[in-house]
């Protein structure tokens, strides 16, 4: 006969099962499906949480509330080693920051110093007594490279001669302290605008606008964006080439 304590565990697993059968979560967040990292760098990770109704009660913002990073599987009884960062200790596997304030339900956190063996899939969880719970229905796909993914320009309208046209350009940033800059090579003189801003999913991009007004000369001439991102003393670098198609004045 099952001991009481192990009853317990059995208990609680089957509920757990059931629930989420039935796509009930005890704690719910919103973070991106997918973020994109630097090698040397940092990668911010948007992330907010609210607690359904049937826990309303049990969750109290008043009480110190630390925040939980789990990588591979919510499932960490089993598998220690895959609790990367606990707000609570000072130590842990992953250097990091929870910079968003858990009594407002903001779990948004950055990891410092990336590598690539970071790549993995991860989730959240809460510990606040008597309130532990992790999301097992949400998680984030970080994938860390050596090299910066390529910026993307977009133009916007016809490019047509004589008529001053728009191009953007824009880039990732995983690391907003330490965004990418964004300069262009033009056949011609140009004016710039750049700014950081957010995207829908909370992440964070570079983009940089260059108005100029092209002539038939500039026709199928090459025009690049380059985006530099500071990492640590040095700099990586990704590019975008496009070819100018000028539409003839009428």
């Amino acid at each position: 006969m099952a001991c009481p304590e192990n009853m317990f565990f059995l208990i609680v697993l089957f509920m757990s099962v059931v629930l989420a059968c039935f796509g009930q979560r005890d704690l719910i967040t919103t973070m991106p499906d997918r973020l994109d990292g630097l090698t040397g760098s940092c990668v911010q990770i948007p992330c907010s949480f609210d607690i359904p109704g049937q826990n309303k009660y049990t969750f109290n913002s008043t009480i110190l509330t630390s925040g939980v990073w789990i990588k591979e599987s919510p499932y960490f009884g089993g598998l220690p080693d895959n609790v990367i960062f606990n707000s609570s200790k000072t130590v842990n596997r992953y250097q990091g920051k929870i910079t968003g304030n858990m009594s407002q339900k903001n779990c948004t956190t950055v990891f410092f110093n990336v590598t690539t063996s970071y790549t993995n899939k991860y989730f959240f969880r809460i510990e606040s007594q008597p309130f532990r719970v992790t999301d097992t229905g949400k998680s984030v796909d970080i994938v860390v490279r050596d090299l910066p993914s390529s910026p993307i320009i977009t133009v916007s309208g016809e490019v047509k001669e004589g008529t001053p046209v728009s191009l953007n350009c824009s880039a990732v940033a995983p690391c907003p302290e330490h965004p990418p800059e964004l300069t262009w090579t033009l056949p011609t003189q140009f004016t710039t605008k750049n700014q950081l801003q957010e995207n829908p999913d909370q992440t964070k991009s570079v983009l940089s606008t260059v108005t100029f007004t092209p002539s038939y000369l500039h026709h199928e001439q090459n025009i690049t964006c380059t985006a530099v991102y500071p990492v640590g003393a040095s700099n990586k670098t990704a590019e975008h080439n496009m070819m100018l198609n000028v539409s003839c004045k009428i």
